[in-house]
């Protein structure tokens, strides 16, 4: 699969596409995160990224998917040096 907004372009392996060799992300916060896949909201139809934490396949997280490839808020988290929400490992 493949973001690509704003000149950023980002090709990244989902966990249906290839669940042994899925893209890696890391949280700037330091846990790493695998696309499960994505979806579209039932009413909006707004993108939306489907993922859980690596060896945490129980609980399954939902975030659009421009907030999920967007920068990291460095007023609100000063000491963050990740450019990134998420980025590829």
């Amino acid at each position: 699969m493949e973001y690509n907004k704003n000149g950023r372009k980002i090709k990244y392996t989902t966990i249906l596409e290839d669940n042994k060799n899925a893209t890696i992300f890391r949280h700037f916060k330091g846990k790493n995160y695998k696309i499960i896949s994505i979806a579209n909201h039932s009413e909006t139809w707004e993108e939306l990224v489907i993922y859980h934490e690596v060896g945490n396949i129980t609980h399954c997280c939902a975030r659009p998917i421009d907030m999920f490839f967007s920068e990291v808020d460095h007023k609100k988290y000063k000491d963050v040096e990740q450019k990134y929400r998420f980025e590829k490992i």
